[in-house]
């Protein structure tokens, strides 16, 4: 394994040198310039994103599930990652599952030791009883932690498709993966402090993975989050606007057809462009594998 030293995260960046001695806005301003070069260093690597994004709808649509892998940052941007797909897409809350090195409680505190332990990351997939069906994603900035890597072995092993996010040229994970999207953004700011910009890199990937996915699965109709799910106030007006948009009817309509398809946005949007009921709506967005567009379309 390269030595740590070595490592694209771990250089010295020389325009932040003198960091200690800049003004606030000469800081901040360095900062932003610096953040300028992840959205450069991901786009070189939008072919592998585009597979990894197919690989995972593909044993998505065969019962299986999505799993991140990580340790610090990077197993805390996972789980964020995870947490956000059940109130934006309406998915199982078990469809996208974040995994991070010492567990859940990891996540607001490290746990010393447990990202060097490849054991805890075969434990941890064995524990939600990962199988072919499913797809993993390690992600670590430096592509050599060994939690992550024991987690992608594993996943091999039992034959699922194994993707790597890093932020180093011809990482160690590279070697363990099916695919291996590598943004590099560059030393960072702060010398080794990989939260930043690599951690920045990792985030929009991330956003990109899921996101594609759904809006594949058919949790998007135009650009509309049609499969939010309405748990707060906030979210019920955010429906009723959707709902708006979609069909061109006024609040009180789109309410109506809300409260009778239980707040089923997808639902209610099927109800008013075919005028139907909620039971013909469901149905016919069955039988269309849940796309609104489609659905629309077969029926008439």
């Amino acid at each position: 394994m390269e030595a740590l030293h070595l490592l694209d995260t771990e250089q010295r960046n020389p325009a932040s040198s003198g960091i200690d001695r800049m003004s606030t806005l000469e800081m901040v301003t360095l900062i932003n310039s610096e953040d300028h070069k992840c959205a450069e260093a991901v786009a070189k690597v939008l072919p592998e994103i585009a597979k990894s994004v197919d690989l995972i709808e593909a044993q998505l649509r065969k019962g299986g599930r999505l799993f991140y892998a990580g340790a610090g940052t990077s197993g805390r941007l996972g789980v964020l990652d995870a947490a956000e797909c059940p109130p934006t897409y309406g998915v199982d809350p078990g469809l996208v599952v974040g995994l991070i090195a010492g567990g859940p409680s990891a996540f607001l505190k490290a746990v010393e030791g447990a990202e060097d332990s490849r054991e805890l990351g075969k434990q941890d997939l064995m524990a939600h009883d990962f199988s072919e069906k499913d797809a993993l994603v390690g992600i670590a900035a430096s592509g050599r932690t060994p939690y992550v890597i024991g987690a992608m072995d594993y996943a091999r092993e039992v034959g699922a498709p194994v993707m790597a996010i890093t932020c180093c040229r011809d990482s160690a994970m590279s070697h363990h993966a099916d695919v291996t999207m590598a943004p590099i953004p560059g030393p960072e700011v702060i010398t080794g402090s990989s939260r930043m910009k690599s951690g920045t890199c990792q985030k929009l990937v991330l956003n990109m993975l899921s996101t594609c996915v759904m809006v594949k699965l058919g949790k998007v109709y135009g650009n509309l989050m049609v499969d939010v799910q309405a748990t707060n106030e906030k979210l019920v007006d955010r429906s009723i606007r959707i709902v708006r948009t979609a069909t061109g009817v006024d609040a009180e309509e789109a309410k109506q057809a809300l409260e009778q398809s239980g707040f089923s946005c997808k639902t209610a949007i099927v109800m008013l462009l075919l005028g139907v009921g909620a039971d013909q709506a469901r149905q016919a967005l069955e039988a269309a594998d849940g796309r609104i567009a489609q659905a629309v379309q077969q029926a008439k």
